[in-house]
């Protein structure tokens, strides 16, 4: 179908003056101008939001790795912030400056891109996967993982690392925001959906529902966090409170099948889709239900019964290294099919084979002019970004050798010459798909520097390698996701660019102090403890691998990585290839990896909140959808916030009083 210039469609019953005369009357509605959606008490805002989501996603991070997207409960409580704060100041005379759509999306995008940081800043996966602890765990004697190939986490050398490398994605992209936005017409469904409920907020209606929604999110917000305090009382020792209640038994329990009371996985099992939980379930009876009862008879057999379970060559090995298999699959097989779908829609774009016709309803047409004009009008000079692109890479072809010998500088520049088009590629493919593949593309680096550098230095040259990379691709898609935002929501580009610098700051100093709050309170990377940080470990073994090959495997784990890795490319040709009705319940492997080696207990709390979902949509179907986010996120900020106060007690020495734990008899 060849696209309908604006012209052909003024032809087929617009005229030319009309439209004029209506984006004249649009205009007379004023749009403020760019400099003033950006305030002080917005900032403030989301300084305060984005501290309380880092804290959030680092529980997330160092307990499963497994983090929904928070950004429709960002924008809520933004609105909440903020229409509050007027609210107040009119009630004690003060005159509020009018609180707007722009401001709304302005404080959304920094309060986002603060706690992006400690999503993918790599505190759970390849800067953990530095640390000492990590390195242990791999095997000491492993060939590849070299003796003293370790730098100990520490929030000098954390705040200097991201600095380095999270503004460059920040400007990689940004010549390319016109194409992408208005020329491609993607669609960044993520994106979208923020701006839809942005948008909505702003009508009287919006306010109504705002207003209900706002109930239910401080309802179980306080909830979930006096249920938290609770429960914190009874957890006195180890293997103590309700978090270790054998809900069906204590056979089970040993097997990690029990129901662990954490709110936060309730609430995030109510955001993912019925699919993504049926998928952790599915992988944790498949794993412990299964496969780890029967491995661990064949101690003796299959690996030495002399060594201790935390080895390699233990049981350990095959949760790591089968669970490496089953990401990997998933990830080549949605990388290359995403590469695919990208070639194939720019090459019919070329043609102008795919190319939407615009729509004939003359309001939505005039919508998408004025849209359009307001987004073209905050023109961002292309030599900023081109500046500011190679100031940062001068920046990180500096400091980041200096903080990692292993990695030369000229591992650098070639990360930095790949990064703006695997940054176009992901940011395409994320606004047709809404997948940010930004993790498979740090894994292809990760296996070719860790490769590149050798034995010596290629777990660390790897591991950074890996982190450079994703930060970009990362940043790039998720500033796209927000500049469809701001252009559905009318704000200029310029202050969204502006908001999410200003949250990159925040979150490069916000997302190290939080950690290491986490890191000084509580025993992280523990494989028997709360916070094991699964993916430090699968990250240093995917370098090790990169490193020295398959001799890194213990006895039959390759047969088993291999099936596991082909169920996985399988599993996804059904999905795509199966009618839809059958497709669709095929499991997603990429959430059936995180039980092989975490555990079931999250999976059977994440499925709770699936149920609870359910049979709300059953009874009030029409209240559950307008709700159920705000429910999740009061259930997820409650418990997450406890963790502030418990880590405190943790570091003052003060411990639980009582010790509730269950025995055989």
């Amino acid at each position: 179908m060849v696209e309908t210039t604006e012209t052909q469609e003024i032809e087929k019953g617009e005229d030319l003056e009309e439209i004029h005369g209506a984006l004249e009357t649009m205009e007379a509605e004023r749009i403020p101008s760019w400099s003033t959606h950006i305030t002080l008490r917005g900032l403030t805002a989301s300084l305060a939001i984005g501290i309380m989501y880092s804290v959030i996603v680092m529980k997330l991070n160092l307990t499963t790795g497994l983090v929904p997207t928070f950004n429709v409960s960002a924008a809520l409580l933004a609105f909440v912030f903020l229409r509050s704060w007027t609210k107040i100041l009119h009630k004690a005379g003060f005159a509020a400056k009018p609180f707007t759509r722009q401001e709304n999306t302005v404080v959304q995008t920094c309060a986002v891109a603060c706690y992006s940081i400690a999503v993918g800043g790599g505190f759970g996966s390849y800067l953990l996967a530095l640390n000492k602890k990590t390195y242990e765990q791999a095997g000491m004697d492993t060939e590849g993982n070299t003796p003293g190939s370790y730098k100990e986490p520490g929030i000098g050398w954390m705040t200097g690392f991201l600095f380095a490398v999270s503004f460059v994605g920040i400007l990689a992209l940004v010549p390319l925001r016109k194409i992408m936005i208005i020329d491609y017409k993607l669609t960044f469904p993520s994106g979208t959906a923020t701006a839809v409920l942005i948008n909505g907020f702003h009508t009287p209606q919006g306010d109504k529902m705002a207003k209900k929604q706002v109930q239910g999110f401080a309802k179980y917000f306080a909830i979930s966090f006096l249920w938290s305090f609770f429960q914190w009382f009874f957890s006195g020792g180890d293997g103590c409170g309700f978090s270790q209640f054998p809900t069906f038994g204590l056979n089970a329990w040993k097997q990690t099948f029990f129901f662990d009371f954490s709110l936060t996985y309730v609430g995030a099992g109510m955001i993912c889709s019925y699919l993504v939980n049926i998928s952790l379930l599915i992988g944790a009876v498949l794993s412990w239900g299964v496969m780890w009862p029967l491995i661990s008879d064949l101690k003796g057999k299959w690996y030495p019964s002399d060594i201790p379970e935390s080895s390699m060559k233990s049981l350990q090995g095959y949760k790591v290294f089968i669970s490496i298999a089953l990401i990997l699959g998933d990830g080549l097989y949605n990388f290359l099919k995403i590469l695919a779908f990208v070639a194939r829609s720019m090459h019919a774009r070329s043609r102008n084979k795919s190319i939407k016709k615009v729509a004939d309803h003359n309001n939505q047409f005039l919508d998408d002019i004025w849209r359009n004009e307001v987004f073209v009008m905050g023109n961002i000079p292309i030599w900023i970004a081109y500046a500011g692109y190679a100031v940062f890479t001068i920046v990180a072809l500096i400091s980041i050798p200096k903080m990692f010998p292993e990695v030369k500088w000229y591992y650098v520049i070639f990360a930095y010459f790949l990064a703006p088009a695997l940054g176009f590629c992901n940011a395409y493919g994320a606004g047709l798909t809404d997948m940010n593949m930004a993790y498979n593309y740090g894994k292809v680096a990760l296996f070719i520097l860790a490769s590149l550098a050798g034995k010596d230095s290629g777990v660390i040259a790897g591991l950074v390698g890996c982190g450079l990379i994703k930060s970009v691709v990362s940043v790039s898609a998720d500033l796209m996701h927000d500049f469809k935002t701001g252009h559905l929501t009318l704000t200029s580009p310029r202050s969204m660019l502006l908001s999410q610098a200003i949250g990159t700051s925040m979150g490069c100093i916000v997302a190290p102090v939080t950690f290491f709050l986490f890191y000084k309170a509580f025993d992280v990377g523990n494989p028997q403890g709360s916070f094991k940080a699964p993916y430090a470990l699968i990250y240093r073994n995917m370098a090790i691998l990169g490193v020295q090959g398959f001799s890194a495997l213990p006895q039959h784990c390759l047969q088993l990585c291999y099936g596991f890795f082909g169920f996985a490319v399988v599993a996804n040709l059904m999905r795509d290839l199966f009618p839809t009705k059958y497709g669709r319940w095929v499991p997603l492997p990429m959430a059936m990896a995180v039980p092989f080696l975490v555990g079931a207990s999250f999976a059977v709390d994440m499925c709770v909140g699936s149920l609870i979902v359910f049979f709300w949509h059953q009874t009030k179907n029409h209240k559950a959808s307008l709700l159920v986010p705000a429910v999740a996120s009061g259930l997820i900020c409650g418990d997450g916030l406890w963790v502030l106060p418990s880590s405190l007690l943790a570091l003052a020495k003060i411990n639980p009083p009582l010790c509730m734990k269950f025995l055989a008899t």
